[in-house]
């Protein structure tokens, strides 16, 4: 799979995602796919358990991509994902193996306040 449909398959993921599309949302991803979570020790090990653990999440969420890159079978997507109004800034580091997702890496991060020490030389982003 070239670049630019990677890219493709990637968008259409993520707008499924944020629809709670759940059967499109993880057509990207091989039936022997393997989710891991190393903030909470977590491997879900296939598409279909992949799916289910995701859908049985009960909060409301909202995915807002910040970027997106990479190229052949590795790609890295930063996104902002809202829980029930709470952001959390997360990394989604995914492996492709014959165009489909054969692993992927979440990492999460809570938003903090400004460090005052660094100010003169910091600007606000968005």
């Amino acid at each position: 799979m070239e670049d630019g449909e990677m890219r493709r398959a990637l968008d259409r993921h993520w707008a499924a995602s944020d629809a709670s599309d759940f059967e499109a949302e993880h057509d990207i991803y091989r039936e022997d796919a393997v989710l891991d979570y190393p903030q909470s020790g977590e491997r879900i090990r296939g598409r279909r358990n992949i799916q289910s653990s995701r859908a049985a999440q009960p909060n409301r969420k909202h995915f807002t991509v910040r970027r997106m890159t990479g190229g052949g079978d590795l790609w890295i997507t930063e996104f902002v994902l809202t829980y029930d109004g709470r952001p959390s800034y997360t990394v989604s580091i995914m492996e492709f193996l014959d165009g489909k997702v054969a692993h992927e890496t979440q990492y999460f991060g809570d938003p903090f306040e400004p460090g005052q020490s660094r100010a003169q030389w910091a600007e606000r982003i968005a």
